[in-house]
């Protein structure tokens, strides 16, 4: 197990490349199993959670190979429907496989999944549309078991508690690609992952309409066929890097995705002062910490304020004299990086479900533990601003949806690197 340490006090400066979606990732990576020819998947981001993913499809019979740094070639061609409990249980996209073998095989089983320790997130809605599509589900030893003698096209409601389901969405999706009839999916997910999952899936012989609205309507095909795509930018991570820009007072450009994914996020920097130059693909950030203004925001499902940015603005927010307010609405518990950024001398409290953050004071370094991936990010931006030396473990999260994090840091003139604990 590693740790970072960060000396903090120095502006970051340079261009940084946003790497492949990790969340766009792992659901191409799933949908490589409605067909057995093989795909091509280009600019994936080498993560734990990939690799993971590449072991669990390996687990399935798949047949996988890198070509090359970022490119995968994957097919396929015969496979059952157990994936390995060991690797199910660490990581929650794992749920992703039903749709794709049910799809294909009419038949999964999958051990309740795990991930990042941020809330409850059930399945049920996941359930309750592969019912919609003929499925029979059964619960035993905690395993899911699910049956369909032939999966058949349906109308769906995917609405939740806390709105739409992103993972949800795609495996109701996926399945109902390869069913007979016509699927319309009401409430969906329009998160650009799922876009990017429709045009993959559209690659590959399948016919989707209302691609990026929240009803998606399936005409299921008999099979689909093999793909060569590449995966949209990270939006995740471009909007870590410029929340690191601004906490640091430095200028960046960040380069290589696509800057209409951060619309809410651009929305509240603008309005509290940010100085941005913002094109297509690549947005410049000037020195401006000086200039900016307390904020509100309230985490959504996309087009919302993304709750994967929300930590990270916890960092912003200290740096900004006054108060500002950030309501989770996404996974109401996501705050386990409250009582560690307090270590760093942050002037945060929890009324709720929302963080209340008195700005203006001087962080000092501190020995602080992430607890999962965002978080971790977040505990990076403050040591950065941090006086001394700031110590983070339990990085292994950061691994899991940060390519080459520290690496690329270092290039823009951070001070950190990494040892074992």
């Amino acid at each position: 197990m590693d740790k970072v340490l960060i000396q903090g006090g120095t502006s970051l400066e340079g261009t940084v490349r946003v790497s492949g979606a990790k969340n766009a990732s792992l659901l191409m990576l799933a949908a490589v199993l409605l067909t057995d020819e093989p795909c091509i998947l280009r600019n994936v981001p080498n993560l734990r959670d990939v690799h993971f993913f590449i072991s669990l499809l390996q687990g399935l019979g798949v047949e996988v190979e890198l070509l090359s740094p970022n490119i995968w070639r994957i097919q396929a061609k015969k496979i059952h429907a157990n994936p390995p409990y060991d690797l199910v249980r660490q990581m929650r996209a794992s749920v992703c496989l039903m749709g794709p073998l049910l799809g294909r095989l009419g038949q999964a089983a999958l051990p309740l999944p795990g991930g990042c320790v941020i809330g409850n997130r059930p399945i049920d809605l996941h359930l309750h549309g592969l019912k919609k599509l003929g499925c029979t589900v059964e619960l035993k030893n905690g395993i899911v078991h699910i049956h369909a003698q032939q999966l058949k096209g349906n109308h769906i409601f995917l609405g939740g508690r806390f709105g739409s389901t992103v993972t949800g969405t795609a495996n109701i999706l996926m399945a109902a690609t390869l069913s007979s009839g016509i699927t319309r999916i009401e409430n969906t997910a329009c998160e650009p992952e799922i876009v990017d999952l429709c045009h993959l899936l559209t690659c590959m012989g399948a016919r989707i309409e209302g691609i990026g609205s929240p009803q998606l309507t399936i005409y299921g095909q008999q099979k689909l066929h093999g793909a060569d795509h590449t995966l949209i930018g990270d939006r995740i991570e471009a909007g870590t890097f410029l929340i690191a820009s601004l906490v640091t007072n430095g200028h960046l450009i960040i380069d290589q995705f696509h800057t209409q994914h951060l619309r809410a996020l651009l929305h509240v920097l603008e309005n509290s002062g940010a100085k941005m130059n913002i094109t297509a693909n690549q947005i410049e950030v000037f020195p401006c910490l000086n200039q900016l203004t307390p904020f509100e925001i309230t985490t959504l499902p996309y087009p919302g304020f993304p709750t994967d940015l929300q930590a990270q603005m916890c960092v912003l927010a200290a740096c900004i004299p006054d108060l500002s307010l950030l309501t989770e609405r996404v996974y109401p518990q996501r705050f386990m990086h409250v009582a560690e950024l307090q270590r760093l001398g942050v002037r945060i409290t929890l009324e709720g479900s929302t963080a209340i953050v008195q700005g203006g004071q001087r962080l000092s370094g501190a020995d602080v533990m992430a607890s999962d991936l965002r978080a971790s990010a977040a505990l990076y931006l403050a040591g950065l601003i941090a006086r001394g030396e700031t110590q983070v473990h339990r990085i292994y999260h950061l691994d899991r949806g940060y390519e080459n994090f520290e690496q690329k840091l270092q290039a823009l003139g951070a001070k950190l690197y990494r040892t074992a604990e």
